[in-house]
This record gives structure tokens, sequence and C-alpha cells, in this order.
């Protein structure tokens, strides 16, 4: 590696050949929102990105389940990996566009179409850049699948080799909030850490009118619902800023019976790691305790799923350099942590990254919301994330710069 960064000509290179087929980017983009694929399914999803790699030259090696890994630049050497994640939603798309998906029930309603479109662009740009210029160091590209589930793809990735040799890794995640032509951008903790609940109760049912012979399994299950989130609240620090929302409650099918079995579900989520060790521990035990009086058996299923994004000091300069050489310094602003996960975590676990929030509003236009069926992105961003990307391989400056 040089001693600093690519000179600006190389930049300007990269941009110039990301805006040369900025059209087959965002048709790209709208193709992959036609034909959505959930978790562990974007079998279509990876042939379609690998094809457009491999017209470019660029070696790809497919994953055992779903997704792929390429590689652009010289065959030895540090590495920077980009990253993007493939899968859908379980949600209907309400979008009117010609491109809204063709698969009832199933939606990109997360944005992750055009992350995977804009990692395949900043592919192309860069193994088209390398031919006419041979890249400094290796360009890693993980195309990977099951973000929305927990645990996520990115362990899958990381146990399969895709951090050997790199020193730096990227992604954006798409923002609905900023508008197009902006990356939001914070050092430190960007997402919090997200866990699944599921608690299936049982007990003995019975008659409305004789609940003093029974289990009242709905009574109990609406204790847990309503005092289990205000337990912890008392258990764990409140700088950790815990939150426990229930998405799902299912128990009964007629009024007057108690019955019995009953769930509910739903996601645990924090802004601090230490907090979020000690969390499963004190979820069960809470359960136990709140149930005692009401003689109900709990099954309590816990799943870790991901810690918080936590970008690395020197990764988010180099990734708002990268923003600011590509558009501008007014397109880089500052960001807040929240409480949405990511299992991006994993990899900056692993190797100094950084994240930034993609702006996809279109000025002036309305504000969306992730997983909802009503997202829509400016095409705009999908071309923007790609050059950041693109330039932010080119420049990270791997061996220049101490890792502490």
């Amino acid at each position: 590696m040089p001693d600093h960064p690519p000179p600006t000509a190389v930049r300007s290179e990269v941009v110039r050949l990301v805006d040369a087929h900025a059209r087959e980017l965002v048709d790209l983009r709208r193709d992959l929102h036609a034909h959505p694929e959930l978790a562990w399914q974007e079998g279509r999803t990876t042939d379609v990105i690998a094809a457009r790699l491999e017209a470019e030259d660029v070696a790809v090696k497919r994953l055992d389940t779903t997704g792929l890994v390429a590689e652009v630049g010289p065959e030895a050497g540090a590495a920077v990996a980009l990253r993007a994640d493939l899968d859908a939603l379980p949600v209907r798309d309400e979008i009117s566009d010609p491109w809204r998906s063709t698969i009832d029930g199933v939606a990109h309603a997360c944005g992750h179409d055009s992350h995977a479109a804009a990692l395949t662009g900043a592919g192309q740009a860069l193994a088209r850049l390398h031919r006419a210029r041979p890249l400094s160091n290796r360009v890693r590209l993980l195309f990977q699948p099951a973000e929305e589930i927990m645990p996520g793809g990115a362990q899958t990735l990381i146990a399969a080799g895709a951090l050997t040799d790199v020193e730096r890794i990227f992604a954006l995640h798409c923002d609905p909030t900023l508008d197009v032509g902006r990356i939001g951008l914070r050092e430190g903790p960007l997402t919090g850490a997200s866990d699944a609940i599921t608690i299936t109760l049982s007990g003995r049912g019975g008659h409305t009118s004789r609940p003093q012979l029974t289990e009242d399994l709905t009574f109990a299950l609406g204790v847990l619902v309503t005092q289990l989130p205000s337990a912890l609240s008392r258990r764990l620090d409140p700088r950790a800023g815990a939150s426990l929302v229930w998405g799902m409650v299912r128990t009964g099918d007629a009024l007057n019976v108690i019955p019995s079995r009953g769930r509910l579900g739903g996601t645990l989520r924090m802004l601090d790691a230490t907090a979020w060790h000690d969390a499963e521990h004190l979820v069960r035990q809470l359960v136990r305790d709140l149930l005692v009086p009401y003689g109900v058996t709990a099954s309590v299923d816990y799943v870790r799923g991901v810690p918080p994004v936590v970008n690395h000091p020197v990764a988010t300069e180099e990734l708002g350099q990268a923003v600011t050489d590509t558009l501008g310094p007014a397109a880089l602003v500052p960001t807040r942590q929240s409480l949405g996960g990511e299992d991006f975590a994993w990899y900056v676990a692993n190797v100094p990254g950084a994240m930034g929030r993609l702006g996809t509003r279109t000025p002036g236009g309305a504000t969306y919301e992730l997983h909802q069926g009503n997202l829509r992105i400016d095409d705009r961003a999908t071309v923007v994330a790609a050059k950041v990307l693109a330039v932010a391989a080119v420049t990270a400056g791997l061996s220049r710069l101490a890792i502490t």
C-alpha cells in the first residue's frame, strides 16, 4: 500500500465509472425489488449479482447457502471489505410502480435491494478501474444473506473466512429520513443490541366461570405483557436504554374458555453491550418470578441477536473522507444511535469498520419508515452508495494509520 491515499484522479475515475453505468444500477435495483427473496432463500438474487460481476471478470465464490463473496484487485495482501445484505421481509408491497414486488407478501421494505445493487455497481467500477490501473489493495465484496433474522448471515460469512486478511470494512444502510445525496455518520455506537424473545405458556384451562379451578393462563400472559418490560426497566441500568416491545400475543379461541396454551413474542433492544450480555439471564429469572402466583409453566426461547454496531474512529474518519471526496462537505451529516439491530455488528467486532446511513428521501418528498410496505427509495441513492463505497475501498489507509 502507498503511504497516502490515491490521487484525486483515481477517485474521479471511480466516480466516472459508476456514473457511466448509473442507468444499469437503477434497473438492477428495480429488478431486485420486483423479485424479493426471504432470508436464506436469496437464490435468484445471488445468481443475478454473480452474473453481473462475472461479466467483469471478477472472481466470485458462492456460499454453501445463498449469497457470495467476490474479490477485485491483487491476489494477495491486505483487503478492504464492502458489505451489502440481500434478503427481503415478509411484508406486502404497497407501492404502485411497475417494479413493485411480484411475490405476494414479500417486499424489500428495508432497502436491501438498493444495498445489493450499489455494491454490485461498486464492484463493477472497481473491476474496470483495476484493468486500467491496478488497485494497490484487494477489495472484497460481501453479499450477505439473512440479515433480517436472528441469528443473521454475518456469522456464517465470518465462519467461511470472509474477514481473512481484511483490515477495514465499510457498509451503508438506507435511511428514509435523510435526503438523497446525504450520508449520516457517527463514531462509536450506531445501532442497538437486539434479541428475540418468544415465551410459550401452558397451564390447566377451563371454564371462565370457574377461574379458581384453573391456572388462568390468559391473565398470566397479560401479567408478562405489562410487567416484564417494567421489571426490566428497574433491574437494568437505565443508561442501557433497554426497550422490550411485544409484537405477537396469541391465546384462546372462545370468550368463555380459559385456554391451556398461549404465546407471546417480541424484541429486547438496548444501547449498551455490557447490559446486553446480562439480559438473557435476567429475562429468564423475571419470567419465572412473575408467573409464580399463577401456577403457569413457561418455556422461554431467547435468541441472542446482535450487539451494537460500533464504528471504529479511524474507519469512520476514512468513510467520512470518502463521502466528502465524492459528494462534497455538505453531504456528510451527523446521526444518532438507534435501537435498530444490524448484524454488521459482528464484522466490526472483528475488524475496524464503519457503517453510514444512506439518504434515500427525495428532497421535499414524503418521509417513509423502514419495514413498511410503502417504503419508497429515490433511485439516485443507489448510485450515490455505489460511488461512496467504491471510493472508500480505494482510499482507506490500511497501513498508514495505526489501529488501536
